[in-house]
């Protein structure tokens, strides 16, 4: 068969400046068959979107080309014209975007969208793409897509509006689909759905699909075959069943052992808290909590409808369910950001859900939040010590000279060089700004520490040096983590229970091993069942 994709000894720079240069993708080879799905696989910077956007000539104004062939159904992609790539990006190479809060015009109803493409490459005038957008947009599973048709994106979901991207993407019909991280945002549920969608679509057009990801479990359930990319480079190739089951590079195995979806190992050792500590007063405790929201002209929203829960300490309690569940709003209103309308919040034995400013303030010195976006929750203006600093200063704790200590005793407990106090957040990766904000979070010697999300947005190595970071301090300072995630599969990796929310009810909670092994309701086998990686570890996962 003849390579439909074919990509010969590439290689992209980056011009960062000053005569400075940086090697974005080196001596990069790889085909792709008509029909078939391969996955690019690697951390961020490792070139794999880059390698994927210098296919369909879309590569940032800083980049460039250096060397290498590109080839598509038989023609040189290196050599066409700005005039003829109009021929070809769209109608027969098509790209799903990571982020469709920035691909979509916020100010264009999503039916419109979907009808250029159409319009564009010459497919249907303006009526026919009109009715052919609302029959696209319904395939792609969006219901009520005639009335959906004529809505803006703002008023789509996260998941419906990558729903749109996939519309339009494949409105063309095109031979080649490259996905650059379609799903890295959206609840394990919302991901299979997609990824379903784009696996069917595109085996009914044969279409060839360019998977661009970090999720190894995503890679091992939708790809024929997986790229290995490190630093710009291809380290290992083969079939995904090969190469995920036996790695033949370090580096590989290091990616596996880190990917929680795919992965035998844990961050933590199961039932690590003591029975004297789950039989004694739970340290927060919530009884029937309540919390409504008015909407105009819709009457009231119960957002958290009657949650009751128990965190012990030394314990992490995991709060799962898709985006929407209450679980974010449940985790304000424990954190006594958010006023409760009804139900009581107990902390260490007290009622705290109503009591005066300076026991809230007491209160919240012995609980800390870690944000799900380190860099918006980090003021870009301070210093690293700074940042850790903040909470001792709001607190009046210690001196300048002591709170100068404690901030790079913390850095050290966090892994930092004390060399990084004087940077500043623009200045680290995305996995040392969540350090920072867990050092910030620590400064105070919390009881409890509230972690919404805190892992989602970072690649698979990072996320697991940040969960054996998260096990190895909570040992250390017995504290209890009540963590926020929509991913099962970090939490078979660190929790010692869950707890299961749908449309802000608890619907299920137990033992972690119980509730993803055996789960009783039909809501959380579907969140199990929707757990990337499952073709490769079915064992390790529910048997439903």
């Amino acid at each position: 068969m003849t390579a439909l994709l074919q990509v010969t000894d590439l290689h992209i720079d980056y011009d960062l400046g000053r005569g400075r240069r940086q090697h974005a993708v080196a001596g990069v080879s790889f085909a792709l068959d008509p029909g078939e799905v391969v996955a690019i696989v690697g951390e961020s910077g490792s070139g794999k979107s880059t390698t994927a956007h210098s296919i369909i000539n879309l590569l940032a104004g800083n980049a460039r080309r250096v060397s290498g062939d590109i080839s598509f159904d038989g023609a040189d992609l290196t050599q066409l014209t700005e005039k003829e790539w109009e021929s070809v990006r769209g109608a027969r190479i098509a790209l799903i975007p990571q982020d469709p809060t920035v691909s979509l015009d916020p100010v264009r109803r999503v039916g419109d969208q979907v009808a250029e493409v159409l319009r564009l490459h010459g497919l249907a005038d303006r009526a026919d793409a009109a009715h052919r957008a609302v029959e696209l947009l319904e395939l792609a599973g969006i219901p009520d897509a005639e009335l959906r048709s004529r809505q803006y994106p703002h008023q789509f979901s996260g998941g419906m509006r990558q729903r749109v991207l996939i519309a339009a993407a494949l409105a063309a019909d095109p031979r080649l689909v490259i996905a650059d991280e379609p799903t890295s945002a959206l609840d394990v549920t919302v991901q299979k759905q997609i990824l379903d969608h784009i696996e069917q679509r595109a085996a009914q057009l044969g279409t060839a699909v360019l998977l661009i990801t970090h999720d190894l479990g995503v890679a091992a359930d939708r790809a024929s075959r997986i790229i290995v990319m490190q630093h710009g480079r291809i380290v290992e190739q083969g079939l995904a069943e090969q190469v995920l089951r036996d790695p033949q590079q370090d580096y590989t195995k290091q990616l596996i052992a880190a990917a929680p979806s795919i992965s035998a190992t844990t961050a933590r050792p199961t039932a690590q808290v003591s029975v004297a500590a789950a039989e004694g007063i739970p340290v927060l405790e919530l009884h029937d909590v309540v919390k409504e929201f008015a909407l105009p002209d819709r009457g009231l929203l119960r957002a958290v409808d009657g949650v009751s829960l128990q965190l012990h300490r030394g314990e992490t309690l995991a709060l799962v369910g898709e985006s929407g569940s209450g679980k974010s709003t449940t985790a304000r209103l424990a954190l006594r950001i958010d006023e409760p309308t009804a139900g009581r919040i107990v902390f260490d034995g007290e009622d705290i859900t109503a009591v005066d400013r300076r026991t809230l303030k007491a209160f919240r010195r012995r609980v800390q939040f870690v944000y799900q976006s380190p860099y918006a929750s980090l003021n870009p203006r301070f210093t690293l010590e700074q940042i850790i600093a903040e909470p001792l200063r709001a607190h009046r704790v210690g001196s300048r000279d002591q709170r100068h200590e404690r901030a790079l005793e913390l850095l050290d407990q966090v892994r930092l060089p004390a060399r990084l106090a004087t940077r500043r957040p623009t200045e680290l990766s995305g996995g040392q700004r969540q350090r920072v904000a867990i050092a910030r979070a620590l400064a105070l010697e919390p009881d409890v520490v509230v972690l919404d999300e805190a892992v989602s947005a970072l690649d698979v190595s990072v996320q697991r040096q940040i969960l054996d970071l998260l096990a190895e301090n909570q040992q250390r300072h017995q504290l209890s983590y009540l963590f926020i995630t929509h991913d099962l599969a970090v939490v078979s990796q660190i929790a010692d229970r869950v707890v299961v929310l749908q449309r802000g009810r608890v619907v299920e909670t137990g033992a972690t091993e119980q509730v993803l092994r055996h789960p009783r309701e039909p809501y959380t086998q579907q969140l199990v069942q929707a757990i990337p990686g499952r073709r490769l570890h079915e064992p390790a996962f529910a048997e439903v």
